[in-house]
């Protein structure tokens, strides 16, 4: 999963109603499932069935965490974070993929245990009518959740949603479970799809953690996204080339520092307002970033690192 780039057309205003939006709607939706799954596995004993409670209640625990970090991440600058609170997004992040690495583990071993023993699957009916409601709640959340993470390019949110994308394979595979076991009496489909679900469970997490990593070390912003800087900045009059180009992302806001060379002879005024027409033109396309512009005469060779980005 690659992070999405944020509409242009949405307000940071509006951008953190939706996430805020999305983030209730998850705690929701997932409480009312880990409820309602808990009582078909009561009576189905299913072991798949099983797999999607604990990965619902698991969804009631990640989504919670990923409410309040977003609270907090949202929080405006103040003189003890100058850079904001982003970052608490991927601290978010990485709880959320532990909780979700713990449930494909216990959700493995209890599949490997089914296998090892299989068991007919009871009340058939009950179970495939809670994975129908399921289906459709996590189709529903999905989508509210997908136009928040592209309007804000939250990591929380996308992050959430690619979880609840895993849920909705997990969710057909319990009913496949459901259905060979009662019509083809394949007792151990359950146990089999249940390990099937505990792998795209672990899937999940492992994209979750890749992500939240890449916050809090800093990675660049994707290659795409670099090479559209370098060309707004080729189209400004006036700036001859830019380099030492740095990118970085907290949360939802984008970091951008570069070096931008102008003409050693123009006046320092004149220079100035240059180099603000090409932060004017970067934020036009990454209205959440932070600009800071180092400009440089081109009559004069800077010694750069040599590990510097450029």
């Amino acid at each position: 999963m690659t992070m999405p780039a944020p509409e242009l057309t949405t307000s940071p205003e509006a951008a953190a109603r939706m996430m805020r939006q999305a983030a209730l709607a998850a705690i929701g939706v997932s409480l009312t499932l880990a409820l309602t799954k808990a009582l078909a596995w009561w009576w189905t004993s299913s072991v798949a069935m099983l797999a999607s409670f604990a990965d619902s209640g698991l969804d009631v625990a990640a989504s919670s965490i990923n409410a309040l970090a977003i609270r907090h991440a949202l929080t405006p600058a103040d003189r003890e974070h100058r850079f904001g609170h982003g970052k608490t997004e991927a601290l978010a992040g990485l709880a959320q993929a532990a909780l979700v690495g713990g449930s494909a583990l216990f959700l493995g071993w209890q599949s490997i245990a089914r296998l090892a023993a299989p068991q007919p699957v009871a009340a058939e009916a009950l179970g495939l009518g809670v994975m129908a409601l399921s289906i459709g709640a996590t189709l529903w959340l999905t989508r509210l959740q997908g136009r928040a993470a592209k309007a804000s390019g939250s990591l929380a949110v996308a992050a959430d949603r690619l979880h609840y994308v895993s849920d909705l394979a997990a969710n057909l595979a319990v009913v496949a479970a459901l259905v060979l076991s009662a019509t083809l009496s394949w007792h151990w489909a359950d146990g089999a799809f249940g390990l099937a679900i505990a792998g795209t469970i672990a899937w999940s997490a492992w994209t979750i953690l890749r992500h939240a990593l890449d916050q809090l070390v800093d990675r660049e912003l994707p290659d795409e996204s670099r090479a559209e800087i370098k060309a707004i900045a080729a189209r400004v009059p006036g700036v001859l080339e830019i380099h030492d180009l740095r990118t970085r992302m907290s949360g939802t806001d984008i970091f951008i520092q570069l070096h931008a060379v102008i003409d050693g002879g123009k006046p320092l005024a004149e220079a100035h307002a240059i180099s603000d027409t090409l932060e004017a033109a970067i934020l036009a396309a990454f209205p959440n970033a932070e600009v800071l512009i180092h400009e440089d005469p081109s009559d004069v060779v800077e010694h750069r690192a040599v590990f510097a980005p450029g």
